[in-house]
Protein backbone atom coordinates (compact mmCIF):
# COMPACT_ATOMS: atom_id res chain seq x y z
CA UNK A 1 0.00 0.00 0.00
CA UNK A 2 2.61 2.68 0.80
CA UNK A 3 4.25 1.59 -2.50
CA UNK A 4 1.07 2.64 -4.62
CA UNK A 5 1.25 5.66 -2.14
CA UNK A 6 4.51 6.48 -3.27
CA UNK A 7 4.04 5.90 -6.66
CA UNK A 8 1.12 8.02 -6.80
CA UNK A 9 2.91 10.68 -4.61
CA UNK A 10 6.10 10.62 -7.69
CA UNK A 11 3.26 10.76 -10.39
CA UNK A 12 1.85 13.99 -8.96
CA UNK A 13 5.50 15.88 -8.72
CA UNK A 14 6.19 14.54 -11.92
CA UNK A 15 2.93 16.85 -13.20
CA UNK A 16 3.49 19.58 -11.49
CA UNK A 17 7.54 19.77 -12.36
CA UNK A 18 6.11 19.51 -16.08
CA UNK A 19 3.32 22.28 -15.62
CA UNK A 20 6.39 24.57 -13.95
CA UNK A 21 8.52 23.54 -16.76
CA UNK A 22 5.71 24.76 -19.48
CA UNK A 23 4.81 27.63 -17.48
CA UNK A 24 8.77 28.78 -17.46
CA UNK A 25 8.74 28.27 -21.27
CA UNK A 26 5.47 30.54 -21.50
CA UNK A 27 6.99 33.12 -19.37
CA UNK A 28 10.43 33.06 -21.13
CA UNK A 29 8.31 33.45 -24.43
CA UNK A 30 7.05 36.55 -23.22
CA UNK A 31 9.74 38.68 -24.07
CA UNK A 32 10.94 41.24 -26.61
CA UNK A 33 14.67 42.04 -27.30
CA UNK A 34 14.71 45.21 -29.48
CA UNK A 35 17.59 46.76 -30.60
CA UNK A 36 16.99 50.26 -30.92
CA UNK A 37 18.87 53.65 -32.12
CA UNK A 38 19.59 55.83 -29.33
CA UNK A 39 17.64 58.55 -30.36
CA UNK A 40 14.42 56.39 -29.55
CA UNK A 41 15.40 55.95 -25.50
CA UNK A 42 12.90 58.32 -24.13
CA UNK A 43 10.39 57.16 -26.47
CA UNK A 44 10.77 53.88 -26.54
CA UNK A 45 10.92 53.36 -23.25
CA UNK A 46 7.11 55.00 -22.58
CA UNK A 47 5.55 53.10 -25.51
CA UNK A 48 7.73 49.62 -24.23
CA UNK A 49 5.81 50.31 -20.45
CA UNK A 50 2.90 50.50 -22.27
CA UNK A 51 2.68 47.58 -24.58
CA UNK A 52 4.13 45.51 -21.73
CA UNK A 53 1.02 46.73 -19.63
CA UNK A 54 -1.33 45.98 -22.23
CA UNK A 55 0.07 42.32 -23.58
CA UNK A 56 1.99 41.41 -20.04
CA UNK A 57 5.29 41.13 -22.68
CA UNK A 58 8.28 41.85 -20.91
CA UNK A 59 10.16 44.50 -23.61
CA UNK A 60 13.86 44.41 -23.02
CA UNK A 61 15.73 47.36 -24.94
CA UNK A 62 19.49 47.37 -26.15
CA UNK A 63 19.68 51.50 -27.54
CA UNK A 64 23.23 52.08 -29.34
CA UNK A 65 23.74 54.10 -32.43
CA UNK A 66 22.26 51.94 -35.66
CA UNK A 67 25.00 50.98 -37.27
CA UNK A 68 26.70 48.86 -33.97
CA UNK A 69 23.46 47.43 -33.83
CA UNK A 70 23.35 46.31 -37.30
CA UNK A 71 26.74 44.90 -37.00
CA UNK A 72 25.69 43.07 -33.96
CA UNK A 73 22.55 41.49 -35.77
CA UNK A 74 24.67 40.20 -38.67
CA UNK A 75 27.00 38.72 -35.75
CA UNK A 76 23.96 36.78 -34.61
CA UNK A 77 22.77 38.35 -31.23
CA UNK A 78 19.73 37.68 -30.69
CA UNK A 79 17.61 40.54 -31.30
CA UNK A 80 13.31 39.74 -32.37
CA UNK A 81 13.27 43.49 -33.75
CA UNK A 82 15.42 46.01 -35.09
CA UNK A 83 14.45 49.91 -35.06
CA UNK A 84 16.96 52.02 -36.39
CA UNK A 85 17.84 55.73 -37.14
CA UNK A 86 17.94 55.63 -40.45
CA UNK A 87 16.67 53.45 -43.84
CA UNK A 88 19.66 52.09 -45.28
CA UNK A 89 20.86 49.77 -42.12
CA UNK A 90 17.74 47.99 -42.31
CA UNK A 91 18.23 47.59 -46.42
CA UNK A 92 21.27 46.39 -45.44
CA UNK A 93 20.02 43.41 -43.27
CA UNK A 94 16.67 42.74 -45.75
CA UNK A 95 19.45 42.45 -48.51
CA UNK A 96 21.18 39.86 -46.41
CA UNK A 97 18.10 38.15 -45.66
CA UNK A 98 18.42 38.46 -41.94
CA UNK A 99 14.54 40.13 -41.51
CA UNK A 100 11.04 39.57 -42.35
CA UNK A 101 11.13 41.58 -45.61
CA UNK A 102 7.14 42.50 -45.39
CA UNK A 103 7.69 43.52 -41.91
CA UNK A 104 9.97 46.44 -42.79
CA UNK A 105 8.29 49.57 -42.48
CA UNK A 106 9.10 54.14 -41.99
CA UNK A 107 7.76 54.31 -38.69
CA UNK A 108 8.94 57.84 -38.22
CA UNK A 109 11.31 60.86 -39.78
CA UNK A 110 13.88 62.40 -37.21
CA UNK A 111 14.91 65.97 -36.69
CA UNK A 112 18.39 67.10 -35.32
CA UNK A 113 19.37 70.63 -33.50
CA UNK A 114 22.08 72.42 -31.40
CA UNK A 115 22.40 72.27 -28.05
CA UNK A 116 23.90 74.30 -25.34
CA UNK A 117 23.45 74.48 -21.75
CA UNK A 118 20.86 76.06 -20.01
CA UNK A 119 23.75 78.96 -18.12
CA UNK A 120 26.07 78.87 -21.10
CA UNK A 121 26.94 82.67 -22.35
CA UNK A 122 27.27 81.32 -25.59
CA UNK A 123 24.31 82.42 -27.77
CA UNK A 124 23.64 78.97 -30.49
CA UNK A 125 20.39 80.00 -32.81
CA UNK A 126 21.94 79.13 -36.20
CA UNK A 127 24.42 76.57 -38.04
CA UNK A 128 26.59 79.77 -38.24
CA UNK A 129 26.84 80.63 -34.58
CA UNK A 130 28.54 77.20 -34.31
CA UNK A 131 31.64 79.50 -35.89
CA UNK A 132 32.12 81.57 -32.40
CA UNK A 133 35.90 81.23 -31.38
CA UNK A 134 34.96 81.18 -27.77
CA UNK A 135 33.49 77.75 -28.78
CA UNK A 136 35.94 75.23 -28.99
CA UNK A 137 34.49 71.79 -28.62
CA UNK A 138 31.03 71.02 -30.51
CA UNK A 139 29.47 67.34 -30.14
CA UNK A 140 28.28 65.43 -32.98
CA UNK A 141 27.45 61.34 -32.75
CA UNK A 142 29.90 59.55 -35.26
CA UNK A 143 28.83 60.09 -38.73
CA UNK A 144 30.62 56.25 -39.56
CA UNK A 145 28.20 54.63 -37.97
CA UNK A 146 25.20 57.04 -36.11
CA UNK A 147 22.87 57.99 -38.92
CA UNK A 148 21.73 61.68 -36.78
CA UNK A 149 26.08 61.65 -36.35
CA UNK A 150 25.60 61.69 -40.32
CA UNK A 151 22.74 64.43 -40.62
CA UNK A 152 24.44 66.57 -38.86
CA UNK A 153 28.01 66.42 -40.87
CA UNK A 154 25.56 66.56 -43.90
CA UNK A 155 24.39 69.89 -42.12
CA UNK A 156 27.36 71.75 -41.97
CA UNK A 157 28.69 70.85 -45.24
CA UNK A 158 25.95 72.31 -46.66
CA UNK A 159 26.09 75.38 -44.76
CA UNK A 160 29.42 75.42 -45.61
CA UNK A 161 31.09 75.71 -42.30
CA UNK A 162 32.19 72.11 -41.78
CA UNK A 163 35.96 72.53 -42.89
CA UNK A 164 35.65 75.35 -40.46
CA UNK A 165 34.75 73.73 -37.49
CA UNK A 166 35.89 70.24 -38.05
CA UNK A 167 38.91 70.41 -35.68
CA UNK A 168 36.32 71.27 -32.79
CA UNK A 169 34.67 68.22 -32.77
CA UNK A 170 34.65 66.06 -30.43
CA UNK A 171 32.58 62.30 -31.23
CA UNK A 172 29.98 60.52 -29.78
CA UNK A 173 29.48 56.62 -30.03
CA UNK A 174 25.58 57.25 -30.86
CA UNK A 175 23.50 60.47 -30.35
CA UNK A 176 22.90 59.66 -26.45
CA UNK A 177 26.28 59.70 -26.04
CA UNK A 178 26.65 63.04 -27.70
CA UNK A 179 24.53 65.05 -25.48
CA UNK A 180 26.15 63.40 -22.38
CA UNK A 181 28.98 65.54 -23.62
CA UNK A 182 27.31 68.57 -23.53
CA UNK A 183 25.33 67.54 -20.09
CA UNK A 184 28.89 67.19 -18.57
CA UNK A 185 30.39 70.25 -19.95
CA UNK A 186 32.67 68.45 -22.17
CA UNK A 187 31.75 69.99 -24.94
CA UNK A 188 29.94 73.87 -25.13
CA UNK A 189 27.24 73.24 -28.28
CA UNK A 190 26.46 70.06 -29.91
CA UNK A 191 24.09 68.51 -32.55
CA UNK A 192 21.38 66.12 -30.94
CA UNK A 193 18.20 64.42 -31.72
CA UNK A 194 15.14 66.41 -30.88
CA UNK A 195 13.50 63.54 -29.81
CA UNK A 196 16.16 63.48 -26.61
CA UNK A 197 15.72 66.91 -25.76
CA UNK A 198 14.05 67.96 -22.13
CA UNK A 199 13.54 71.33 -21.92
CA UNK A 200 15.43 72.54 -18.44
CA UNK A 201 18.39 70.02 -19.18
CA UNK A 202 19.85 71.64 -22.64
CA UNK A 203 19.07 74.53 -24.63
CA UNK A 204 17.89 73.67 -27.70
CA UNK A 205 17.47 75.71 -31.67
CA UNK A 206 15.90 73.05 -34.50
CA UNK A 207 18.36 72.94 -37.57
CA UNK A 208 16.37 73.34 -41.18
CA UNK A 209 15.69 69.79 -42.32
CA UNK A 210 16.96 70.78 -45.63
CA UNK A 211 20.18 71.00 -44.57
CA UNK A 212 20.40 67.44 -44.53
CA UNK A 213 18.97 63.87 -45.83
CA UNK A 214 16.07 63.12 -44.13
CA UNK A 215 15.89 61.03 -40.94
CA UNK A 216 13.62 58.26 -42.51
CA UNK A 217 13.75 55.28 -39.21
CA UNK A 218 12.81 52.26 -40.62
CA UNK A 219 12.13 48.89 -38.18
CA UNK A 220 11.84 45.65 -38.68
CA UNK A 221 11.39 42.30 -37.36
CA UNK A 222 14.67 39.66 -37.36
CA UNK A 223 13.96 36.90 -39.28
CA UNK A 224 16.09 34.47 -36.33
CA UNK A 225 13.46 35.52 -33.90
CA UNK A 226 10.85 32.96 -31.87
CA UNK A 227 8.85 35.58 -31.30
CA UNK A 228 7.58 36.70 -34.56
CA UNK A 229 3.87 37.41 -33.72
CA UNK A 230 4.74 39.40 -30.94
CA UNK A 231 7.32 40.95 -32.50
CA UNK A 232 5.22 42.59 -35.50
CA UNK A 233 2.53 43.59 -32.96
CA UNK A 234 5.01 45.40 -31.07
CA UNK A 235 5.63 47.40 -34.36
CA UNK A 236 2.00 47.67 -35.20
CA UNK A 237 1.84 48.87 -31.20
CA UNK A 238 4.21 52.08 -32.23
CA UNK A 239 2.06 52.95 -35.09
CA UNK A 240 -0.90 52.18 -33.59
CA UNK A 241 -3.53 54.99 -31.69
CA UNK A 242 -1.29 54.53 -28.15
CA UNK A 243 2.48 54.66 -29.92
CA UNK A 244 1.67 56.67 -32.83
CA UNK A 245 1.16 59.88 -29.76
CA UNK A 246 3.90 59.49 -27.70
CA UNK A 247 6.08 59.35 -30.87
CA UNK A 248 4.57 62.64 -31.96
CA UNK A 249 5.30 64.23 -28.17
CA UNK A 250 9.02 63.99 -28.70
CA UNK A 251 9.21 65.26 -31.76
CA UNK A 252 9.18 62.48 -34.40
CA UNK A 253 6.90 62.69 -37.51
CA UNK A 254 4.51 59.64 -37.61
CA UNK A 255 4.19 58.92 -41.86
CA UNK A 256 0.50 59.58 -42.44
CA UNK A 257 -1.52 56.15 -42.86
CA UNK A 258 0.46 53.95 -40.56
Amino acid sequence: MKRIYYVVILGLFAILAACGSEDEQTEEAQELLVAAASDLTLAFTEVGALFEEETGTKVTFSFGSTGQLADQIENGAPFDVFAAANISFVDRLRENELIFADSQTTYAFGRIGMATLPNSSLQVETVEDLLQPELKKIAIANPDHAPYGLAAKQALETAGIWEDVKDKLVYGRNISDTLTFIETGNAEAGIIALSLYQEGNVNFEMIDSDLHEPLEQSIAVINRTSQEALSREFIEFILGPTGKPIMESYGFIVPKGE
